[in-house]
C-alpha cells in the first residue's frame, strides 16, 4: 500500500471507529460486533506503524495506552472546579430550595445522579481531544491526558470542531470491572481498593497508561466549563448539545419545576441505585437557567445554585458462622466469613470478604461472633465491625498449613497476605502451568490457557513435570485434538528442553523472581544445582538481587516439593544449565538504561543486543550507569541521565558500537 492510498484509508478508518464508539458508549446501539471493531483497530495501528506520519492525536489507536512517565504536570484551571455543599435530610433541601428562591424565584431545577467517581477536565481544540486533568484542588489540578485517551467513552474527535470546549465529567469505575479487579488483587496478595471511587482515582493516576487501559475505566460528562462558537443559557441544552457533539452524558437528567418534583426525583434515584451497573453516593439539584447562576454566585467553598443529597449506606446486624479458606491462584491464603443470611442492599448476603489475618486481628472477629455487614462500594459485602463476641470463642488465625495441598505457609515481612508457595498445589495449578508455558517460562507454543485447561480437567497434567510425559495418544482423546495438532504440541515440548536455566527459572514462577532476576540467577550460578544449594548470602551477593528476593529464591528451592518437581523435570531431560549466548565481552562491565520510542527496533531487541555482547541493561538510571539509550518522547529518565552527566546514545550511535 503507498502513501496516498494509506493515508485515504487511515482516515476512513479513524472515521468508522469513532462513529462505532459513539454508537456503543453514547447511543447504547451497537452496530458491529466487537471482534469486527478491533479487527479495524489492528488494521489502522499497522498503517500507522508502517507510516508513522499517519499517526493522529485523535486515531482511536491511542486507546490502547502504553506512554509511561515518572510525573504529572500540573494544571491550573481557567475555571474553578468546584466542590458541592451536602445535605443529608429532605428537610435540607427545602432550605436550599428556600434560599435560590430568594435571589431567583422562578429558578427550576435539574436533577441528576451523583456518580461516585473522579472529576475531571477535558479540553478540545476545533473538536479535537488535546488535554485532560484531574480536579486536584479545584484550582490546580494533574495532567493525565494519556491516561484519560484509554477511556474509550471519551471521544476523541468531536462531531462538530468548536473553536475551544472544556468540559467536566466524571471518571468511574464499573461495579463489575471493580468486582474483577478486587479478587485478583486478594488473589495475588495485594491490598485491594476500598471502593469503585478508589479504585477510579488509583486507576487514573497510574504512571503506565496501559494499567489504566486494563481497568475498563468510564466517564459520564455534566457540566461545560468553557465554550468558543456557541451559546447556551441553561443546563439541560448544555447536557444535550453536549450528547450531540458525541459525549457520554450525566444519565437520566430530568428538569424539574419546583423543590417538591425534585424531592421526588431524589428518592426515585435512591430506589434505583442498587441495580446501577455503576456506583452513585447520591443525587444532584442544579438551578437550570445560567443567569440564575450568576445572580445566585458562589461561597468561598460551593456555588450556591448546586446541592448534593448524600445517600447514607446500608448496614445490617447478623451472625458470622464460621470462616472459609481459600486459596488462589497465586497461593494466597483469602478468608470468608460465612454468615446467617441477610437482606443488604437489595440481595441477600450470606457471605462477606475478611481480606486477610491483619484485617481479622485489628477487628478481633470470632466464629460466633455478632457482626455488622455492609457492601462496601455497594457491590462487596465485607464485615464493618464486630458488636459481640460469643461465649468462650477465641480470636481467629489463618491456617499454618496450605488446606489445598497441606504445605506449610508463609508470609513475608512486608506483605499482609499469607501465601502458599508450593509449585504443585492442586489450587495454582493451571496459573502454574500457563505462566510456566508462556513465552517468558519456557516457551511451549500452542499451550494457550484453553489447551492447557482441557487437559487439566481430562487429568493429564498435575504438575509442569507432566508436560514432558504427555503422549499423542492421551492428547487425541480430547475433543478437537488431531494427530497434527497433538504433534505440534510434542514438538513444542521437546524444543522446551533446551532453553536453558534462564528459562526454566522463569518459569517455576518464583515469588519476586521475574525473567530479569532468572537471567540473573542463571549467569551467576550457571547451573540448577548451585541454585539450590546457594544460600540467602549468596544469592545477596548478586549485582541487581535485594534481600527479599534472596530470601524467596533460598524459600522456594528449601521446598521438599520444589526438589521433587526439579528431579522429574531433569529425569526429563529439561537443561539445568545457562546458555552461553555472549558473542563477544565488548559491553563487559556496561550498564544500558533504555527510554523513549527507537526508530526502527523495539527496547527488547535492543536490550538482547546488549546482553548478547556482555553488557547488562537497567531500568533505573543511576551514577552508574553507563549509556542512556534514548529514542523519542523519552521521559524522566533522560531528563535524570543529563543531570547525573551520563551519556546519552540514539540509535544510530548505539548500532555503530555494535558493530
Amino acid at each position: 500500500m503507498d502513501f496516498q492510498t494509506a493515508e485515504k484509508r487511515a482516515a476512513e478508518l479513524r472515521d468508522l471507529l469513532n462513529y462505532y464508539s459513539r454508537k456503543y458508549y453514547v447511543d447504547d446501539d451497537p452496530v458491529v460486533e466487537d471482534s469486527e471493531y478491533d479487527r479495524l483497530q489492528r488494521e489502522l495501528l499497522s498503517i500507522e506503524q508502517t507510516y508513522p506520519a499517519l499517526r493522529t492525536s485523535d486515531s482511536p489507536t491511542s486507546r490502547v495506552g502504553g506512554f509511561a512517565d515518572s510525573l504529572f504536570t500540573p494544571v491550573t484551571h481557567e475555571v474553578r472546579m468546584e466542590s458541592l455543599q451536602d445535605a443529608f435530610s429532605e428537610d435540607e433541601l427545602l432550605d436550599f430550595d428556600r434560599r435560590v428562591r430568594e435571589s431567583a424565584p422562578q429558578a427550576r431545577y435539574v436533577v441528576e445522579p451523583k456518580i461516585d467517581g473522579l472529576s475531571v477536565s477535558l479540553e478540545y481544540e476545533n473538536g479535537v481531544f488535546v488535554r485532560g486533568s484531574t480536579r486536584g484542588d479545584g484550582d490546580v489540578g494533574e495532567d493525565v491526558t494519556a491516561n484519560l485517551r484509554t477511556v474509550r467513552a471519551i471521544p476523541l474527535r468531536l462531531t462538530r470542531a468548536l473553536p475551544f470546549l472544556e468540559v467536566r465529567g466524571e471518571v468511574y469505575m464499573p461495579k463489575e470491572s471493580f468486582a474483577s479487579l478486587v479478587q485478583a488483587q486478594e488473589e495475588a496478595g495485594d491490598k485491594p481498593f476500598k471502593n469503585p471511587r478508589n479504585a477510579a482515582a488509583g486507576s487514573l493516576r497510574q504512571k503506565n497508561a496501559q494499567i489504566t487501559a486494563s481497568r475498563k475505566l468510564d466517564i459520564f460528562v455534566f457540566n461545560i466549563q468553557r465554550i468558543e462558537g456557541e451559546t447556551l443559557s441553561s443546563h439541560k441544552q448544555s447536557l444535550d448539545f453536549l450528547r450531540e457533539l458525541g459525549f457520554r452524558t450525566i444519565p437520566e437528567y430530568t428538569r424539574v419545576d419546583s423543590i417538591g418534583e425534585a424531592v421526588e426525583r431524589v428518592r426515585a434515584i435512591g430506589q434505583k441505585r442498587r441495580g446501577l451497573p455503576y456506583d452513585i453516593d447520591g443525587a444532584v439539584l442544579k438551578v437550570d437557567d445560567f443567569g440564575s447562576r450568576a445572580l445566585l454566585g458562589s461561597t468561598a467553598k460551593f456555588p450556591k445554585w448546586a446541592v448534593a443529597f448524600k445517600y447514607p449506606p446500608e448496614e445490617k446486624q447478623t451472625t458470622l458462622l464460621d470462616v472459609e479458606v481459600a486459596v488462589g491462584r497465586t497461593g494466597v491464603l483469602t478468608p470468608t466469613a460465612i454468615l446467617e443470611p441477610v437482606l443488604l442492599a437489595g440481595t441477600t448476603v450470606g457471605r462477606a470478604t475478611l481480606h486477610n489475618q491483619d484485617f481479622i486481628t485489628e477487628r478481633d472477629i470470632r466464629i460466633g461472633d455478632t457482626v455488622t455487614v455492609r457492601k462496601a462500594g455497594d457491590i462487596i459485602p465485607e464485615v464493618v465491625k464486630v458488636n459481640a463476641h460469643a461465649a468462650e470463642s477465641e480470636p481467629y488465625r489463618l491456617p499454618n498449613r496450605c488446606p489445598s495441598c497441606g504445605a506449610a505457609v508463609l508470609r513475608e515481612a512486608d506483605e499482609a497476605a499469607v501465601r502458599c508457595v508450593n509449585p504443585e498445589c492442586p489450587a495454582q495449578l493451571l496459573r502454574n502451568l500457563i505462566h510456566f508455558c508462556s513465552r517468558g517460562g519456557m516457551d511451549m507454543e500452542g499451550f494457550g490457557d484453553a489447551v492447557l485447561e482441557r487437559l487439566v480437567e481430562n487429568g493429564f497434567l498435575h504438575t509442569a513435570a507432566d508436560l514432558y510425559r504427555l503422549d499423542a495418544q492421551s492428547i487425541q482423546t480430547i475433543d478437537g485434538f488431531r494427530e497434527k495438532s497433538a504433534a505440534n504440541l510434542l514438538d513444542a515440548v521437546e524444543k522446551s528442553k533446551q532453553n536453558g536455566l534462564e528459562k526454566l527459572l522463569a518459569a517455576l514462577g518464583i515469588r519476586h523472581v521475574g525473567e530479569k532476576g532468572a537471567k540473573l540467577l542463571a549467569a551467576h550460578f550457571g547451573s540448577m544445582d548451585a541454585v539450590q544449594a546457594a544460600s540467602v548470602e549468596q544469592i545477596s551477593a548478586i549485582d541487581g538481587f535485594g534481600g527479599i528476593m534472596a530470601q524467596s529464591v533460598f524459600d522456594f528451592f528449601a521446598l521438599p516439593e520444589t526438589a521433587d518437581l526439579i528431579d522429574r523435570l531433569r529425569e526429563s531431560g529439561v537443561r539445568m544449565s545457562a546458555v552461553q549466548t555472549v558473542e563477544d565481552h565488548r559491553f563487559a562491565g556496561l550498564t544500558f538504561v533504555l527510554t523513549g520510542t527507537l526508530p526502527t527496533m523495539t527496547r527488547a531487541e535492543a536490550t538482547q543486543i546488549i546482553e548478547r555482547l556482555g553488557g547488562k541493561a537497567s531500568s533505573s538510571v543511576s551514577k552508574k550507569t553507563s549509556y542512556v539509550l534514548a529514542g523519542e518522547e523519552a521521559g524522566s529518565k533522560l531528563t535524570k541521565a543529563q543531570a547525573l552527566g551520563v551519556p546519552i546514545l540514539g540509535e544510530a550511535e548505539f548500532l555503530e558500537m555494535c558493530q
